[in-house]
C-alpha cells in the first residue's frame, strides 16, 4: 500500500504595511533633490534666454561676434546668412560633448546637455527689439547682458556647452588653465574675423567680450571668493582665539622669528570668505591697532566648510 504525502502549506512572510511607507528623512531627501534639479534648470533656462536676446537683439544687428563656439557659429552665419545660429551652435558642440563625456562629471555633463539643447532652441526663437544704435553702447550692453546670462548659467551645476566643456577637458588631461583655453579660443575667433570682417567690428567685439568676462567673474566668484590672510602681531594668541571662536574659522600658527627684533612670535594663517574679510579686519584692529596683515586671492580652496571647488 502506498501512502501519499500531504502537501504542507507554504507560509509567506507577511509584509508590514508600515515598512512600505516612506520615512520623513527619505521624503525630505527626494524633495530636496527635485528642488535642486528644478532650480538648476531654472538658472540654465533663464541664462539661456538672456544670452539669446543679447545675440539676436544686440550682437547680430550690429555685426558683432561673441566668444567661444557661439562666435564661431556667428562667423558661419555672417558668411551664410540663411543658416541658423542655434543649429550651427548645436552641431559644433556635438564632437566636444562626445569627448567631454569621458572627462567631466556625470551631473555636470547632463546639466550641460540640457543647457546646450535649451540655448540652441532659445537662440532660434527668442527675439526682441533693442533701441541702442550707438555701436560702443551696443558693445557695452551686449557684454553686460551676455555676462549676466552666462553668470546665471554657471551659477547652476552645468553650462551651455561650448568652450566650458573644452576647457575642463584640457584642464584635466593637460593641466591647462580654463582662462588660458578660453582666451586662446577667443583669440582664434577674433583672428579669423579680422580677415573676414572689418577691424572696427573686431574691436567692438573685444570690448563686449571683456565686459562679459568681468560680469561673469563677478556673478560666479565675486562674492564667494576665498581670501588667504597672514597676520603678524605680538597679540597673536588673542587674535587666534577670535578667529576660531567668533569667525568659526580654522587658523594655523606658524613659529617665526623677527629678522630685526629677533623676537619669537607666531604667524597666523587663515582662509576666510570675501564677506568675512571686513569682519576679520575689524576684530583684529580692536586687539592690535597696528598689525601686519597680508591678504591674497586664492584660485581654489579645498576643505570642509570653506572649500569652493568647481562642481564639474
Amino acid at each position: 500500500m502506498t501512502t501519499r504525502a500531504i502537501p504542507q502549506s507554504i507560509h509567506l512572510p507577511r509584509t508590514n504595511p508600515l515598512t512600505l511607507r516612506r520615512t520623513p528623512a527619505s521624503l525630505l531627501r527626494d524633495m530636496t533633490r527635485v528642488t535642486d534639479i528644478a532650480w538648476n534648470l531654472f538658472l540654465i533656462f533663464t541664462g539661456c534666454v538672456i544670452c539669446s536676446w543679447a545675440v539676436n537683439a544686440v550682437l547680430i544687428p550690429h555685426d558683432f561676434l561673441s566668444g567661444g563656439l557661439a562666435g564661431a557659429a556667428l562667423i558661419i552665419h555672417y558668411i551664410l546668412p540663411d543658416t541658423s545660429v542655434g543649429l550651427l551652435y548645436f552641431l559644433l558642440n556635438i564632437p566636444i560633448f562626445v569627448l567631454g563625456r569621458l572627462y567631466v562629471g556625470r551631473r555636470f555633463f547632463w546639466y550641460s546637455t540640457a543647457g546646450l539643447l535649451i540655448f540652441s532652441g532659445t537662440i532660434m526663437f527668442v527675439k526682441g527689439p533693442c533701441s541702442v544704435t550707438d555701436k560702443l553702447l551696443a558693445a557695452l550692453l551686449g557684454g553686460i547682458v551676455s555676462g549676466v546670462g552666462g553668470g546665471l548659467i554657471l551659477r547652476s551645476m552645468g553650462s551651455a556647452g561650448g568652450t566650458d566643456i573644452l576647457s575642463i577637458i584640457l584642464l584635466k588631461k593637460y593641466s591647462v588653465k580654463i582662462g588660458s583655453t578660453v582666451l586662446a579660443f577667443n583669440a582664434c575667433v577674433l583672428g579669423a574675423s579680422a580677415f573676414l570682417f572689418s577691424i572696427e567690428a573686431v574691436l567692438y567685439t573685444m570690448i563686449s567680450m571683456y565686459v562679459c568676462s568681468r560680469i561673469v567673474e563677478l556673478m560666479v566668484s565675486g562674492l564667494s571668493q576665498r581670501k588667504s590672510v597672514m597676520i603678524i602681531s605680538p597679540k597673536w594668541k588673542k587674535i587666534s582665539g577670535i578667529i576660531r571662536e567668533e569667525l568659526d574659522r580654522e587658523v594655523t600658527e606658524i613659529p617665526s622669528r623677527g629678522g630685526h627684533s629677533r623676537k619669537q612670535a607666531n604667524i597666523l594663517y587663515t582662509v576666510v570668505t570675501f564677506r568675512e574679510l571686513a569682519r576679520l579686519k575689524e576684530k583684529v584692529s580692536r586687539v592690535d591697532s597696528s598689525p601686519f596683515m597680508v591678504v591674497s586671492d586664492t584660485l581654489e580652496v579645498m576643505g570642509r566648510g570653506i572649500g569652493n571647488q568647481p562642481h564639474w
